[in-house]
């Protein structure tokens, strides 16, 4: 089968492209970054290099493809985050039926189930919206959980203040999964079969984030790492000072208060499906503690979320 897959060679495109390879398909990989060309090539696939903004590039690249996988890579300079989000899911969606791809799998995001209050997320369920008015192509929508890898950006704090934190409170429970676990589902949905504009949630583990405080603390030798709420002014001024728009560091304040409030993730427990991702928080501990052992203490916080 021929596939086409957008995200480079991120955390989640990089093992999907692996698994696709290793089982004898014919794959694309799109990528705005021509110095990887040759690491792309060395995988066994193919390299398209573009913008994902330039819909006859991304027209060509989906072309003859049997699925594909979309997702849109976040901006963190962009005045309006919400703007740049549905330009690109309008340009996937003139890309999509320039090609005359019939199945789609598209990495969103738990939480996308709401228009508003969710702060990045929003976008995402806009992006759903976007290709869901395709007409006669199949959309599978991977609603990811939280992360864990976000956590890798509170090592700073860690280190220079022996905390972590964020603007919700401690017995705030979050829904987690690992990005290898979203690619296996992603490469298992690319060469299934699907119909309709159908989702899935990928959650691998779900606790309240002061129990995720000190199972990562006990990792690096900090068993009571406590979690400290911080306020919205002291939140926004750190994800500004760390080199986000003020925009987005506003919505990602919105997103503390639905992870605080449970709303991001009430659509996800209101089904209860079962957890499909392998990596356990106690697995993921351990690449945490390597990181930690391995990082400086001038790296910037910047929490990022799918």
């Amino acid at each position: 089968m021929k596939f086409t897959i957008t995200g480079s060679l991120g955390n989640i495109s990089k093992p999907i492209v692996e698994t696709l390879v290793k089982n004898g398909h014919e794959v694309t990989v799109i990528s705005s970054n021509a110095q990887k060309v040759q690491v792309i090539e060395a995988l066994g696939a193919k390299a398209a290099i573009g913008s994902i903004t330039d819909t006859a590039f991304l027209t060509n690249a989906y072309k003859g493809a049997d699925a594909i996988y979309t997702m849109v890579p976040p901006d963190f300079t962009a005045v309006n985050y919400r703007q740049h989000m549905t330009e690109v899911g309008n340009s996937l969606l003139e890309a999509i039926k320039g090609s005359g791809v019939k199945r789609v799998v598209n990495l969103s995001s738990i939480g996308a189930h709401l228009s508003e209050g969710t702060g990045p997320v929003a976008a995402l369920h806009e992006v759903e919206q976007i290709l869901n008015t395709l007409n006669g192509v199949a959309i599978k929508h991977l609603r990811a959980g939280f992360f864990y890898t976000n956590f890798l950006m509170d090592i700073p704090l860690i280190k220079n203040m022996g905390i972590m934190g964020s603007n919700y409170e401690g017995k705030s429970r979050l829904s987690m999964t690992h990005p290898k676990d979203i690619a296996e589902v992603a490469a298992q949905e690319l060469q299934g079969s699907f119909e309709g504009k159908t989702h899935k949630y990928i959650v691998s583990d779900e606790q309240a984030i002061a129990d995720v405080a000190q199972t990562l603390g006990a990792a690096i030798g900090k068993p009571e790492l406590p979690w400290v709420p911080i306020s919205d002014a002291d939140l926004l001024g750190a994800l500004t000072g760390a080199g986000l728009s003020e925009s987005l560091s506003k919505l990602y304040v919105e997103m503390g208060h639905a992870i605080g409030s449970g709303i991001l993730f009430e659509d996800f427990h209101k089904h209860q499906p079962e957890f499909i991702g392998r990596t356990k928080l106690t697995d993921f501990a351990n690449e945490f503690a390597a990181v930690y052992k391995g990082s400086s203490q001038i790296l910037g916080g910047l929490v990022c979320y799918a």
